[in-house]
């Protein structure tokens, strides 16, 4: 069976001297593995480089019941993504998100809503002028609401933020996954921002470090098998 589906390019792994498997996050049949034939030839029909970390695709896909690997009949750049392959701070993002994403949509069915969201956040990205220095905070926060654990935005006047329970609180738990000011302050910030005023929350580099990795706690400590984020190292140093 045919279907017409839009998707976000996730991951992909080599098959073959020339083929290889996409893992997309389609907006009609959730996450999905696609073999493509000949990808890394020069003249592929649906070369490698349109698969490039969240690149957004209009597709006409296989569908077949009980299927591993599923096929693509058609797919198209919808739209091309205009500034993030060239600008390596929006591509240090793209692909810090992008192995986020993937570890938390491993088996994520069907959603329109979040593809919407994670669709027009990626545009937000590709398209903006605006700093993006806490972008992706704010993303990741945003991101938690559809995975169903955004942390509670009351009780902001409180002083420590518990990351296991997700919820501002008076007291120090007797565990150490929790921050405390002047990082709840921060934190409730990024947590209430859109990404137009994202850009105005005054955060050090230090800081920002920090919130982040806590934030990468928080997304383990409610996601199944999380593991590590390669490619933090990286976006910390992009954005000294």
């Amino acid at each position: 069976m045919l279907q017409k589906t839009k998707g976000i390019a996730l991951k992909i792994t080599y098959y073959s001297e020339s083929s290889i498997v996409a893992h997309i996050f389609t907006e009609n049949l959730g996450l999905q593995s696609y073999l493509i034939n000949g990808a890394r030839k020069p003249r592929a029909k649906i070369p490698i480089n349109m698969l490039q970390p969240l690149h957004i695709l209009d597709m006409v896909v296989y569908v077949k019941d009980g299927a591993i690997l599923q096929r693509i009949k058609e797919a198209y750049p919808a739209p091309a993504l205009k500034q993030v392959p060239l600008d390596i701070r929006k591509s240090a993002v793209a692909l810090f998100l992008n192995e986020i994403l993937y570890k938390v949509l491993k088996h994520q069915h069907a959603d329109p809503h979040l593809f919407h969201f994670v669709f027009q956040s990626i545009l937000w990205l590709d398209q903006t002028e605006l700093s993006i220095h806490n972008f992706h905070l704010c993303f990741l926060m945003k991101l938690s609401r559809f995975l169903g654990y955004l942390p509670s935005s009351t009780g902001q006047s409180k002083p420590y933020f518990d990351l296991m329970e997700g919820c501002f609180i008076n007291n120090l738990p007797a565990h150490g996954y929790v921050l405390q000011e002047p990082h709840t302050g921060l934190f409730h910030s990024i947590l209430t921002c859109s990404y137009e005023d994202s850009p105005h929350i005054s955060i050090t580099h230090r800081d920002r470090i920090y919130i982040l990795q806590q934030i990468v706690n928080f997304y383990r400590l409610h996601t199944e098998n999380f593991g590590i984020v390669n490619s933090l190292e990286v976006l910390e140093e992009i954005f000294h």
